[in-house]
């Protein structure tokens, strides 16, 4: 038998794949004791993990469900294999980025925002340096929004997400622009040592990279700057891949738009500029979180249990570069 250590809320229907040849071993928030456990499927409550770890013993391999696995690495051993939930937040976390992108160029929290005060305004001659009425259509018609198509959207990070992301794009006629860590020719990617190059041609820019040494603060003041004026940026991958100075004053001088479901701090503490910057939409860190990907994540697990009780090679094994 191999002793497989979950969350003790964990729900029963969650375990239902998994093989007979698994212990399950429910572990609590707060253990009192040693837990014999050889796999271990990493709970969500991210700050009880590391102190859950010093109460296990005999762990071998570690599955965590999340994409990022930059909080588990300063304190996991290097001896236990770690394995990353890439591929499972695929649907969900590409759905809130296309979500994101066209609540922006919809205007849709302006709109929310008139509508809790119950204001029935259509005309653009409003205080939004991008919904200003200008040109041949002064008089004709307001503009309340912005169309996706004909766009083109930089994906920096180009993984399993970033592809999934392009995917539901594709049929909105947008031109896609792809950088990872490394170049590929097949589809076209670039390495991301060209994203000050790749910058400028963007309308939109979205952030999907892991958090690591590399990708810390990697859109900084000069990135930012080298953006298009009225350009969105989407950061769906870690807070600190966006510093948060710098996007606060591009902000506030109507230079870009942004949605952030990550912040840098976060949880964002009331009373942070971020909150009421312009042109800003926030959501707290949920573009992953659907009940679709909870099953998903479980599934994988338990084909993670069956590879490990063959002997076989994991997926998603964590490398040096941190994912």
């Amino acid at each position: 038998m191999v002793r497989v250590g979950v969350d003790e809320n964990l729900a029963q229907e969650l375990l239902v794949d998994f093989p007979r040849e698994a212990e399950i071993v429910r572990i609590p928030r707060n253990p009192s004791g040693v837990l014999d456990v050889d796999f271990w499927i990493i709970p969500f409550a991210l700050k009880s993990a590391q102190k859950t770890f010093q109460y296990l013993r005999g762990v071998k391999a570690v599955q965590s469900m999340m994409a990022g696995v930059d909080w588990i690495t300063p304190w996991l051993p290097k001896d236990i294999v770690l394995c990353d939930g890439r591929g499972l937040h695929d649907i969900s976390a590409s759905e809130w980025v296309l979500t994101a992108i066209m609540a922006s160029l919809k205007r849709f929290p302006h709109y929310r925002d008139m509508q809790l005060r119950q204001e029935w305004k259509g005309q653009a001659s409003i205080p939004d340096g991008f919904m200003k009425v200008g040109g041949a259509q002064v008089g004709q018609y307001a503009v309340l929004g912005e169309d996706l198509a004909g766009k083109t959207v930089l994906i920096l990070g180009y993984g399993s997400i970033g592809a999934a992301i392009e995917a539901r794009l594709n049929p909105f006629g947008v031109t896609i622009i792809r950088l990872a860590r490394s170049a590929r020719k097949v589809p076209e990617v670039f390495a991301v040592e060209e994203l000050h190059r790749l910058l400028p041609e963007a309308d939109i820019v979205v952030a999907i990279v892991p958090l690591t040494a590399e990708t810390n603060g990697l859109i900084g003041a000069a990135e930012i700057g080298l953006m298009r004026r009225n350009a969105l940026l989407v950061n769906a991958a870690r807070g600190p891949v966006v510093v948060t100075e710098a996007l606060l004053e591009a902000l506030q001088q109507d230079r870009i738009r942004a949605v952030v479901d990550v912040t840098d701090p976060e949880p964002l503490p009331a009373g942070h500029p971020l909150w009421s910057a312009p042109n800003c939409m926030i959501t707290p860190h949920v573009g992953g979180s659907t009940p679709e990907f909870i099953h998903r994540a479980f599934r994988f697990g338990a084909d993670q249990v069956r590879r490990f009780i063959a002997g076989e090679e994991l997926e998603n094994v964590v490398t040096d570069a941190g994912y």
